[in-house]
């Protein structure tokens, strides 16, 4: 199945235009199998989401994009986070003690906003986001060949903030899941892939295909 892991709705992150109603829809539409809901340094949507997976049955799982003070990471699988900017490396650790998962996002992105070099230093991080539909190809590039340096689980997701967005860019999960414990322990088990919407269906990319230019919504 395919999941898009960084997600932004409008209701916790100020920068989007997108209701959770309208991102089940046309995830549905574009055969993505569960969407991942993961506002800027905030889980508020944690309890609207769980009631509204249930009542549409389709998974979404909350998460964060907290900022750190070395750039964006979201994790999933936690219950407390920071309510201020501290250290990649104490973030990190603080979804380690609760038994989350976390990735480095758009880390290359010339925002300011991502682990850049960093990536190489901290400790604990899972994967790395190789995939962003906000983000150049060569910055996406670049953190592919680091995730392949480093070993880590790569990532594709959109990071949408606008429908068209929805679905660009998600990750293959080699195993169906339904709830968020399903969706951590199959991210763990190292089978995941990015990929990328193409002409109606979703490919795998092999990383080694270079990217010159953002793939089109068809």
């Amino acid at each position: 199945m395919f999941i898009d892991m960084h997600m932004h709705e409008s209701r916790y992150s100020k920068d989007s235009f997108l209701m959770l109603e309208e991102m089940v829809e046309i995830a549905k539409e574009r055969g993505l199998g569960a969407i991942c809901i993961t506002d800027h340094d905030d889980m508020g949507l944690k309890e609207f989401a769980a009631e509204y997976s249930k009542k549409v049955d389709f998974p979404i799982f909350v998460g964060i994009e907290f900022f750190s003070l070395q750039g964006d990471i979201v994790a999933f699988g936690i219950e407390e986070y920071p309510k201020e900017r501290v250290s990649a490396q104490e973030f990190i650790d603080l979804v380690k003690a609760q038994g989350g998962i976390c990735f480095a996002v758009h880390p290359f992105r010339n925002n300011n906003r991502g682990l850049e070099e960093n990536l190489k230093t901290v400790q604990g991080l899972d994967g790395i986001e190789v995939l962003n539909g906000s983000t150049l190809p060569e910055a996406n590039k670049k953190a592919a060949d680091y995730a392949k340096e480093l070993g880590k689980i790569t990532v594709g997701s959109s990071d949408c903030h606008i429908p068209e967005k929805i679905g660009f860019f998600a990750t293959y999960f080699p195993e169906d899941v339904k709830t968020l414990e399903d969706m951590i322990r199959v991210f763990r088990s190292g089978g995941c892939k990015p990929a990328y919407y193409w002409e109606g269906e979703y490919k795998i990319w092999d990383m080694e295909t270079p990217i010159h230019k953002p793939f089109l919504i068809k």
